[in-house]
């Protein structure tokens, strides 16, 4: 198997952040591009909180979302990917699993590495990994991770 593009999503947890090592190996085995995800999940879409926000209101808080992922990806990447020979960082915004998809087939990527689960999972398998791993049309690697991490 010959990998020139790597995909791996992250939400920013210590647990996400399991599954590096394997990038890691892999980009510097194959000489691999890193594509780095995170996904906002769109807030406008949800039913009323305590009462509704206007459209401004949320406009503004999906912009600082955004804002601060790209800034934390920059983060992870020069913390942990500095010696990776080309990562390009990616925020996206809607249902993470989709725009894991997306991107994948997007970036025509070679493989996707994930951990098991994200920051919130309780179980030793998340929703969106399952659904990752059921419908990505590349292999997906999931990473291990001990859900009381």
């Amino acid at each position: 198997m010959d990998v020139k593009k790597i995909l791996w999503p992250t939400d920013f947890s210590a647990i996400s952040e399991s599954a590096l090592p394997h990038v890691r190996s892999l980009t510097e085995k194959y000489g691999a591009e890193i594509h780095v995800l995170y996904v906002i999940e769109d807030i406008a879409h949800h039913d009323g909180w305590y009462g509704a926000f206007e459209e401004k209101r949320v406009e503004e808080l999906m912009a600082h979302a955004n804002k601060t992922a790209t800034r934390r990806l920059g983060q992870i990447c020069d913390k942990y990917l500095d010696g990776c020979p080309l990562y390009i960082k990616h925020v996206a915004v809607g249902d993470a699993a989709k725009e894991i998809l997306s991107l994948a087939e997007r970036e025509k990527v070679d493989v996707v590495v994930m951990a098991s689960h994200g920051e919130k999972g309780n179980f030793r398998f998340g929703s969106v990994a399952e659904k990752v791993l059921k419908h990505s049309a590349v292999p997906v690697t999931i990473i291990p991770v001990d859900p009381g991490h």
